[in-house]
């Protein structure tokens, strides 16, 4: 009987495993960088894009993130918080932090459950005696479907053009609570 019952079992296990279908995933990379010039120097601006970015960030998980921020330190959370027992999501995390000068972090942002690497890099040029020029290079590889370089990009250019900018030209960055 327990001969029976193995096999049975190792046919039952058999079927699922062919019964399975893999996937192929489409491999593929892109890269991008983006441009934006900013009054303020590179230390206020950097400062305007990290902390707390619900001033102008405006893709979120959850339909009204809790707390939504970009610690500016190395292994610093680009953290959504959900609610106030602290459920939530971790978009990045910082890999390189230079005040003024470089902020880049690791990790899906909105491509969430894909096998995704993306890294995003700011760099902040003096452009002048009271402005910046900021640099938004994206880099991502992994299971990229076709649409996407497109679509990132698409992103990105509001989130600097419609949303950040908007936002450090009304000073709302200067109204702001510092941590």
């Amino acid at each position: 009987m327990s001969i029976r019952f193995n096999l049975f079992s190792l046919l039952a296990l058999c079927a699922l495993t062919v019964s399975a279908q893999v996937k192929a995933p489409h491999l593929g990379a892109f890269a991008f960088e983006i441009r934006a010039t900013l009054p303020g120097t590179p230390p206020v601006i950097y400062d305007a894009i990290t902390g707390d970015v619900t001033g102008w960030w405006d893709h979120s998980m959850s339909a009204k993130p809790y707390r939504m921020y970009l610690e500016p330190k190395p292994g610093g959370c680009f953290c959504e918080i959900f609610n106030a027992g602290g459920d939530g999501v971790v978009h990045a995390t910082v890999t390189h932090a230079e005040r003024g000068t470089t902020l880049r972090f690791e990790g899906p942002l909105g491509l969430a459950g894909h096998a995704v690497t993306n890294v995003t890099t700011y760099t902040f040029t003096p452009a002048g005696p009271d402005s910046t020029v900021l640099t938004v290079a994206v880099r991502a590889a992994g299971d990229i479907e076709e649409n996407w370089p497109a679509l990132v990009k698409g992103v990105w250019n509001h989130f600097i053009f419609e949303r950040f900018v908007p936002y450090v030209q009304s000073g709302n960055h200067l109204k702001r609570a510092k941590p």
